[in-house]
């Protein structure tokens, strides 16, 4: 039988991820948008053309009128370069946003803009798919490129071609 040779024979050491917050006994929930909950690990194989999907299907921010709560399904699709994002830094990021008072497209911008700003990724997308209050839906869609042609290209494609589930995943195949 043939062994399948790793690109990591071993998995993380305790020293990476001795910084992390993950495994922590006592979460500390955000009571405010904080960005600094964001948090970045190594890409082990920062040559792989891999596509990496987070899906947030209890995110909540204000609308800054009326400070009713809104609430979306949030997705995160990305093409790392050196970093990546951990994913409970991610959750608790998200979380920050509940007593947050912003527009639908504000919030998709800053998640983007943060992430962005924390990875330096390839190409990241953030779509979000906000229920309808007042018989209105709000779909924003942002996306980015490190401006390379390869991704310059992909961000313009998705960017022309992009509709409100095209890139995201229904409900049916997640629960």
């Amino acid at each position: 039988m043939a062994r399948i040779k790793s690109t990591s024979e071993k998995g993380r050491s305790r020293q990476e991820l001795e910084d992390f917050s993950l495994g922590q006994n006592d979460t500390q929930y955000p009571v405010s948008y904080d960005p600094a909950l964001l948090e970045a690990f190594e890409n082990k194989n920062p040559k792989a053309f891999a596509w990496t999907s987070f899906l947030c299907t209890e995110f909540t921010s204000l609308c800054p009128k009326t400070n009713q709560p809104d609430f979306a399904k949030i997705t995160i699709n990305y093409i790392a370069d050196k970093l990546m994002v951990e994913s409970k830094s991610l959750k608790l990021y998200l979380f920050s946003f509940r007593n947050h008072g912003d527009f639908h497209e504000d919030c998709i911008q800053k998640i983007c803009d943060d992430l962005v700003s924390l990875m330096g990724p390839c190409y990241l997308e953030v779509i979000g798919e906000f229920t309808p209050r007042g018989g209105i839906a709000i779909y924003p869609y942002s996306n980015y490129s490190n401006g390379t042609e390869e991704y310059d290209r992909l961000k313009q494609e998705r960017r022309t071609t992009y509709a409100p589930g095209k890139f995201t995943m229904p409900f049916n195949r997640i629960y």
